[in-house]
């Protein structure tokens, strides 16, 4: 019989996937590099397979034969992790340690407001927080290093279970001045000859804002304007560098305050997004999650 990979083993595997560098996957896992390296060399010799291909040198490269074993091992962890957390489900609902993700262009302006509830209404419950975009939200859930996540939707889930919570809606950012200033309502028509700003790629939010207004003269590519936060984003727009689409709830939080920056919502259906919740199917504490949407559409609204 072939010898069972352990729980730490598949850990330091899936860790390393979602760092591609031996250094960063050690700190993750809380251990030295060497000892990572060992575990993986291990569990190669246990399975006689090559998961990483050798011949790339420092560079963190999976064999065809590793991303399977890759994918094994995530739905390896998150069965393991259902286990403990059906028994603690049973024994204390809404109670314990809750890994929570939340992408940067909700949390910051979400987060001060959700916090003091669920600490208000639930106790007993300990929010642990990852802020990233979703691909890597998704990936550290699908590994089982996050339990629940913050979302804006729809976005590519990957079959994991989503419940739609607040809709949050788009207003116009225009620098002093604009000449669309003059309009009540701005439709998505009057920006198609207009510089749009946006964020980075890897931000769901730019996506988002790419539907509502379009693709972009030259297709949004290195030589356009782009920013790493709506920080930096309202900074450019004030700058007079061009217009954006903020979510209202970053206004809410004063993100545009004493900055002359003008809003004015959009004319017509389509333009906002959807706040909502994501976890794994079939998750032993799917019935807890569903009970923090009241407080997130709260603090959403």
């Amino acid at each position: 019989m072939v010898p069972l990979p352990s729980p730490q083993q598949l850990r330091y595997l899936i860790t390393l996937a979602e760092t591609r560098h031996f250094g960063r996957a050690a700190e993750a896992c809380a251990v030295t590099q060497s000892t990572l390296s060992a575990g993986i060399i291990a569990l190669e010799r246990q399975l006689d397979a090559a998961i990483l291909d050798r011949t790339a040198g420092k560079r963190v490269v999976f064999t065809p034969l590793g991303h399977d074993l890759l994918e094994r091992a995530r739905a390896a962890m998150a069965a393991l992790q259902a286990v403990a957390e059906t028994a603690e489900a049973a024994r204390a609902p809404m109670s314990g340690r809750l890994r929570l993700g939340v992408i940067p262009t909700l949390g910051p302006f979400l987060l001060p407001r959700l916090m003091p509830a669920l600490r208000t209404a639930f106790p007993r419950l300990e929010p642990w927080l990852r802020e990233d975009q979703t691909a890597r939200l998704l990936e550290q859930l699908a590994g089982g290093r996050l339990d629940l996540l913050i979302l804006a939707l729809p976005c590519e889930c990957a079959g994991n279970e989503t419940l739609p919570v607040a809709r949050d809606e788009f207003l116009v950012a225009l620098p002093p001045g604009h000449p669309l200033a003059a309009q009540e309502r701005i439709s998505p028509r009057a920006l198609a000859g207009e510089r749009v700003l946006l964020l980075e790629d890897g931000h769901c939010l730019r996506d988002q804002v790419l539907q509502v207004c379009g693709p972009r003269p030259g297709g949004g590519g290195p030589e356009e304007f782009s920013a790493t936060s709506l920080h930096t984003l309202v900074q450019m727009v004030a700058g007079g560098l061009g217009l954006t689409l903020l979510p209202r709830i970053a206004v809410r939080a004063g993100i545009v305050e004493q900055t002359g920056i003008l809003l004015r919502p959009l004319a017509g259906k389509g333009g906002w997004r959807t706040i909502g919740l994501t976890w794994r199917p079939q998750a032993p504490r799917a019935a807890d999650y569903r009970r923090l949407a009241p407080l997130l559409a709260e603090a959403a609204g």
